[in-house]
């Protein structure tokens, strides 16, 4: 019999807006990681700075880029994970790079910063995974997940085991429960949501393999870097022409509209191609504003920072229930002194319903395939997770369960790292 590894396991919640990391120490307690400052969750970006050619990560890198510096941001590689586009290379600072090497770039960032806490080095990981990378395809599904474990290696870590976030979640949950219970885990992340019913028994927090707990699974490609977009499309999109009726009686084409709300597309949109096809798009608009609009943003390469309002808002306007202002007066040209767009609630709500439905029927499958009537509690994590429209229609849908609202950024990780503690035993 093989013997079990030894030494800390760092556990890694690599996710699409946020990453997190954690671990069981030497003295059994668990270590949130401080990833960016003294915060525990760091957006999951970088930033190439042009003039001093460094290397931005996280905040810095999003502060970086919305205070106009030189360079170029990317953001949301995990969305990358599975499809061709890891392997392509892309421009930055002069010279092509592939986004796969990016991707480790950020790993072994990660991975500084956490060995400069310890005082130590770390080879071991245990890294999250969601229930799909991809939809609908196993093949890409299991690309991913190798391509992933292949960054880390090249990051320099030595021993590599996956787990599942939302039983990780569900590992972290059961930290607090103090009597058996059955769970339905709703990761809600940046690119996907992922569901698992499990029960969970603190006496059983200990054992390594929880098989025999986990009563179903399941996962859809919808997460909080849709519901930007989504927003993105109804309120900014419209003021540079999306839906725009021109020339024709028709609409304007909608292509660079969509480049231009999804975060790891919108470096296209700026390509000598994507900006000939914008420019000769004036005539297709009866009116030159919109089609003026549109050329500041792809010209100024505002793409990230408009996105960025709207997820802003998206979170302020889900906390307070109040209309949030998405600031758009870098754009110019109108006749109004002010340009901008607001989120209102109640239009959140109706922009989002379809995916929203779509989230939500995927979490009663879930529980449906796990053959129980229902379940005690509905834990909520993940960043998108505290979406309000999100928790009313599981409310709605699971009225006999608690909702609880667990640590929407480091939960997965903690969960991750009792799972490599208990693998490593």
């Amino acid at each position: 019999m093989p013997n079990k590894p030894t030494g800390l396991t760092l556990g890694i919640d690599f996710g699409t807006s946020n990453s997190a990391a954690a671990l069981i120490g030497a003295d059994g307690q668990m270590h949130t990681m401080a990833l960016d400052g003294t915060r525990a969750e760091m957006p999951t970006a970088l930033f190439f700075a042009s003039e001093t050619h460094t290397v931005l990560y996280g905040s810095e890198a999003m502060q970086a880029y919305l205070n106009g510096t030189e360079g170029r941001l990317l953001r949301s590689l995990k969305s990358l994970l599975g499809s061709r586009l890891m392997e392509e290379y892309t421009a930055v600072n002069g010279q092509s790079i592939q986004f796969f090497d990016i991707v480790v770039l950020f790993f072994k960032e990660l991975k500084r910063r956490c060995e400069a806490q310890l005082g130590q080095p770390l080879t071991r990981a245990m890294l999250g995974r969601p229930v799909h990378f991809v939809d609908d395809s196993p093949e890409r599904d299991a690309l991913a997940q190798e391509t992933l474990g292949r960054a880390a290696r090249e990051a320099g870590f030595t021993d590599i085991a996956f787990q599942l976030e939302p039983i990780a979640a569900a590992l972290d949950y059961e930290q607090r429960v103090d009597r058996e219970t059955t769970a339905l885990v709703v990761d809600i992340g940046g690119g996907t949501s992922d569901f698992t019913v499990i029960r969970l028994n603190p006496a059983r927090s200990q054992i390594g393999d929880r098989t025999a707990d986990i009563l179903a699974t399941t996962g859809v490609h919808i997460g909080g870097t849709d519901f930007d977009r989504l927003l993105d499309l109804s309120t900014v999109m419209p003021l540079l022409g999306y839906k725009h009726i021109g020339t024709g009686g028709r609409p304007v084409p909608n292509s660079v509209f969509f480049d231009l709300t999804t975060w790891h597309l919108i470096h296209q949109a700026y390509s000598r191609k994507a900006m000939h096809f914008a420019k000769e798009l004036w005539t297709d608009y009866t009116d030159q504003t919109l089609h003026a609009r549109l050329m500041d943003a792809l010209e100024g390469q505002h793409g990230h920072r408009m996105l960025a309002g709207v997820e802003t808002a998206k979170i302020a306007c889900s906390i307070s229930g109040k209309e949030a202002l998405v600031d758009l007066d870098f754009l110019g040209h109108g006749p109004s002194e002010h340009l901008g767009a607001t989120i209102s609630a109640p239009a959140m709500a109706e922009t989002l319903q379809q995916a929203l439905t779509q989230v939500v029927e995927c979490a009663q499958l879930c529980v449906q395939r796990s053959g129980l009537s229902g379940v005690d509690a509905v834990y909520l994590t993940g960043g998108s997770s505290a979406l309000r429209p999100l928790i009313a229609a599981l409310r709605a849908a699971m009225p006999d369960a608690t909702l609880v609202e667990g640590n929407r950024f480091g939960g997965v990780a903690a969960g991750l790292a009792v799972a490599g503690a208990a693998l490593a035993g």
